[in-house]
């Protein structure tokens, strides 16, 4: 998950909405009136993916006739926003770290499953290439809790230091270390942008770097590096404590790879069913998705200009999602 806008293109307000409409050059599809005026609340996190994929789809929907809000919220805590109707729509719940809360929320009745938005996601640890030789034995975990201290900066010596995500992310990585007896310390970053910027000083420099490191993104297509293997996820390693090495705790094992769904609140598919109807529509893959990030993250371009780019290109793609 990623916003390099939180560097170099940071938005503080939505205000970009008409201007890239305009820059679009689309009125968009003839449609039926719209069921309702009242806006429609899209969720912003903080990864650039999530802004790309939430504002394509709120261009799409004012193609089609539909007021929008964007409303910035908390990747897990959102689920509240969502069951109560405060908020309307989240693009992004990753399997990897979503899951649990989504499913909890599911099962309230109050939230629907919008359908998979067509993009595999990996989220693990990482670490450069370079690193194997600094210590023998990776990708396996079981080596690298072996030379944690190759990991080691003079802040957490002799203890590893892992580089997590912002905290709001989740991911249970303090609770993984604690469980398989790992000897690292997990510091969390406090933005995406901090963090990917910390693993390319590090990669340039070649200095020691574990880091979580997910996928759509550049990151690993630009860099050469590895996911370490831990146990293989299952439900019951984060539900049942006796599950796996340590009879004691959870969260033994990897974290899950999968899906990214879309999510909203339950009472807007009766208020807004055509809008409902192309959000479930909605499909971009892990290629397409790589591609758009990388223009803002790494060749700096502002996120308008990029979503307004791939919509004049790719109308005949959007327009089937209205239908």
């Amino acid at each position: 998950m990623t916003p390099h806008i939180l560097g170099k293109a940071r938005l503080t307000s939505w205000a970009f909405a008409g201007a890239l409409a305009l820059a679009t050059g689309m009125a968009g599809p003839a449609a039926a009136a719209p069921e309702s005026k009242d806006p429609i609340k899209l969720t912003i996190h903080d990864w650039t993916g999530q802004y790309v994929t939430t504002t394509i789809m709120g261009e799409v929907l004012k193609s089609m006739g539909y007021n929008i809000e964007y409303v910035q919220a908390d990747y897990i805590a959102q689920f509240a926003g969502l069951e109560s109707g405060d908020l309307h729509v989240a693009m992004e719940m990753w399997e990897t770290t979503g899951k649990e809360a989504m499913e909890a929320s599911l099962a309230t009745g109050k939230t629907l499953d919008l359908g998979e938005t067509g993009m595999d996601a990996k989220e693990e640890w990482w670490y450069p290439l370079y690193m194997k030789e600094r210590c023998p034995g990776l990708p396996d975990w079981k080596a690298l809790a072996k030379c944690s201290e190759a990991f080691a900066t003079p802040e957490t010596a002799p203890k590893g230091r892992y580089l997590g995500a912002p905290v709001t992310w989740a991911g249970f990585d303090d609770e993984r270390v604690e469980a398989l007896g790992m000897n690292f310390e997990v510091v969390h970053a406090g933005t995406d942008a901090a963090l990917f910027a910390e693993i390319e000083s590090a990669y340039q420099r070649k200095a020691p770097v574990l880091a979580w490191v997910y996928a759509p993104h550049w990151a690993p297509i630009k860099y050469e590096g590895e996911w370490v293997e831990f146990p293989t996820y299952t439900a019951e390693c984060y539900g049942d404590p006796a599950w796996g090495s340590n009879k004691d705790m959870a969260y033994d094992c990897g974290k899950p790879f999968g899906w990214i769904k879309k999510v909203g609140w339950k009472g807007g598919e009766a208020k807004w069913p055509g809008a409902y109807a192309a959000i479930r529509n909605f499909k971009i893959d892990n290629q397409t998705m790589g591609e758009l990030i990388t223009e803002i993250d790494l060749d700096g371009k502002k996120l308008e200009d990029v979503v307004a780019q791939w919509m004049k290109d790719n109308e005949a793609t959007w327009t089937k999602w209205t239908k």
